[in-house]
């Protein structure tokens, strides 16, 4: 039975990387380059780091300048352009329904965090939340899962984490979590289970409150 939820943010609980996309795009644009929309958030995907560098590799520009400019644009897309999955709020009622927790382990910063889950009207079902600004090593490494099953008191084998990337399954099962990848993009990663949509898992969680 599974009664906590380990959540990442940026493809798992919203929607982000198109508009990330976007504002790398304008950026780029900026800078007298341009590139498709759909290939920077491939690159987004596996992380912003990795799509700034390639770009800045493959254009022959300064990374400095892109992030710069990501910055700029970012900020400016509002919160509700970037919108939750459909079925994550109705599984992290579900979650807090039967005395659960829903919590937060991102390499996302907590004043953007906060914004998204605010805007969203969904702080109320999160316990509490994990982000860069802690300072703990970045996904695949496993400390900040290990931190935050100590800090919000969750029994690990109650305990599942949910995320879209490799990085997210290989934290989660380094810290001897069940781990569910949303998407197919595994990266060699071999995840507990695969989802390509919330109504898939708020249906095995329930399942599984039944036993």
């Amino acid at each position: 039975m599974f009664k906590h939820i380990i959540w990442d943010v940026d493809g798992t609980l919203f929607d982000t990387y198109p508009a990330m996309a976007k504002a790398v795009k304008a950026a780029l644009n900026d800078l007298g380059r341009d590139a498709p929309a759909d290939w920077i958030e491939g690159l987004a995907r596996q992380s912003l780091d990795h799509c700034l560098s390639t770009l800045a590799s493959t254009y022959q520009v300064p990374e400095e300048a892109i992030d710069q400019g990501f910055d700029k644009y970012y900020y400016s897309i509002t919160p509700e352009e970037q919108p939750p999955f459909p079925g994550v709020i109705a599984i992290c009622r579900y979650i807090c329904s039967g005395g659960g927790k829903n919590v937060i382990v991102t390499h996302r910063g907590q004043a953007g965090t906060l914004e998204l889950l605010a805007a969203h009207r969904m702080t109320e079902y999160f316990a509490g939340w994990l982000t860069h600004h802690d300072g703990y090593p970045r996904k695949p490494n496993p400390a900040a899962f290990e931190a935050a099953l100590q800090r919000f008191d969750l029994k690990r084998e109650e305990t599942m984490t949910v995320g879209d990337r490799a990085i997210d399954i290989l934290a989660g099962q380094a810290a001897g979590l069940f781990s569910c990848l949303f998407g197919s993009e595994s990266d060699g990663a071999v995840a507990n289970m695969t989802v390509g949509g919330f109504d898939e898992l708020y249906r095995f969680i329930a399942a599984e409150s039944l036993k």
